[in-house]
């Protein structure tokens, strides 16, 4: 699972009063055993920013599983969902919960809006 930390995503300046280190230390924590969260450069999503690309599993990869782009990972409950998801198998083993639809994104590759940090 890869969190990206750069120019937006996990910063005051763009998400003031989220507690990005406490969310990352939430993930890492809920993630166990199942995934490993490693922070990113930028993933060039700046307009979704906080991303969090979740991976498929070698058991997901095998079912033909591609990543998975979250955009708006800003909160507990959001937090929590993930690492619900990945202990349940993730991409390709267990379903998108209904939590997370609405934050799965398809990369473009590019970021239409670039902010300081």
């Amino acid at each position: 699972m890869r969190v990206c930390r750069d120019c937006c995503c996990g910063t005051e300046s763009k998400h003031p009063g989220v507690d990005h280190d406490g969310l990352v230390a939430r993930l890492e924590v809920g993630a166990g055993a199942h995934a490993r969260v490693l922070r990113s450069a930028c993933l060039l999503a700046c307009d979704e920013s906080n991303v969090v690309v979740v991976t498929p599993s070698p058991a997901g990869r095998r079912a033909g599983a591609r990543p998975v782009w979250l955009r708006a990972v800003l909160d507990d409950v959001t937090v929590d969902a993930i690492s619900a998801w990945v202990g349940l198998g993730g991409p390709g083993v267990a379903t998108v919960p209904s939590a997370l639809e609405v934050r799965v994104f398809a990369p473009s590759g590019l970021a239409l809006e670039w902010a300081p940090v």
